[in-house]
């Protein structure tokens, strides 16, 4: 395993982080501790996991990952191994059986103290905000939706006072942000700075061979700002393994659920199959090469990985192991060029 720092601490994280939001429906209890043992034996230490989970949301599966993990964590009595992150959802009308009401005082501590609970923990290294209260960045948009733009006060500060009293008790030790923008990212910095205030050490987006808009923008606040990317989503839902190119697997998840069709567009099934042809011309899976793509970006802290199978997981742990060269990513670069980001 390949090994970096979290932004502004000597926490050492893997490069791989072991994504969860399966557990709890996709995967049984069982499969979960499965596939931590098998994550944690092979050198990952970072977990990610969130209130919201298991996906997709809704109120009978709430917090069943973090119970998951929790389980395993008592049984183990490996905590002090695992840096460990979570999240707090936002408000949205599918996170309504949760709680509606943005980042307050009053729903940060719910959910941290719920986490704990679940996670069977006294703390947690990384807490994050599952996304803005503000309507941005949401799956299938592209860009700002100007057109409804409603300028409203943001409680940037309140938001940072809230989690820095955490911090100060012990029960988070980082806070970090996910699905924001560069506007949203610097605001946070700033008030941080301005106030005195633990400020985010990471920014947990979507990036993948399909999805590189983090490029434009957040990247250079990223690298700029010493904010380590979180890169979720790096085969985008699984497209990127080329399963879906000319078949319909029963059990996967966007067979499962197909309003996660975020990158299922013709335009991605377009790019999918000339990157699957880098990856024959150079013996490499597609999956090998959508990982390891992701892990040798230099504003990426961690590559959140997620799998249902075995299998899966193994291939996408041994990403790690592979370095693309100049011409591999050249050739990458030149797809990006003709189809670039074909996934919102």
């Amino acid at each position: 395993m390949k090994y970096t720092t979290l932004p502004n601490t000597d926490i050492k994280v893997s490069k791989i982080c072991l994504g969860s939001m399966t557990f709890g429906e996709q995967n049984t209890k069982t499969q979960g501790h499965e596939q931590i043992d098998f994550a944690v034996d092979n050198g990952v230490n970072f977990i990610d996991t969130a209130e919201l989970y298991s996906i997709p949301a809704k109120a009978e599966t709430y917090g069943s990952t973090e119970k998951i993990i929790g389980s395993w964590l008592k049984k183990s009595g490996k905590r002090d191994e695992i840096i460990l992150a979570s999240k707090i959802a936002g408000p949205g009308i599918y996170t309504s059986h949760i709680r509606n009401t943005g980042f307050t005082k009053e729903a940060i501590t719910e959910a941290i103290e719920g986490s704990l609970k679940r996670l069977q923990t006294d703390y947690i290294d990384l807490y994050q905000l599952h996304w803005p209260s503000r309507p941005v960045n949401c799956f299938g948009l592209r860009s700002f939706p100007h057109e409804q733009f409603q300028k409203k006060e943001e409680n940037f500060v309140e938001v940072l006072e809230t989690l820095d009293s955490f911090i100060k008790q012990g029960k988070i030790r980082h806070l970090g942000l996910s699905n924001e923008t560069p506007w949203g990212l610097m605001k946070y910095a700033e008030a941080s700075k301005e106030h005195n205030l633990s400020r985010p050490i990471t920014v947990q987006n979507s990036y993948s061979l399909l999805h590189r808009s983090f490029e434009t923008g957040l990247s250079e606040v990223s690298m700029q700002e010493d904010i380590g990317l979180l890169a979720y989503s790096p085969l985008a839902f699984g497209v990127l393994s080329g399963k879906y190119l000319d078949s319909v697997p029963k059990d996967a998840r966007v067979t499962l659920f197909p309003n996660y069709n975020r990158y299922s567009s013709l335009q991605s099934e377009m790019a999918v199959r000339e990157y699957l042809k880098i990856a024959q011309r150079h013996n490499l899976t597609l999956v090998e090469l959508s990982l390891a793509f992701v892990n040798q970006i230099p504003f990426v802290t961690s590559n959140i990985i997620g799998a249902t199978k075995m299998s899966q997981l193994k291939e996408n742990i041994n990403s790690i192991y592979i370095e693309l060269s100049e011409e591999v990513l050249r050739e990458i670069n030149e797809v990006h060029t003709i189809t670039p980001n074909p996934a919102p």
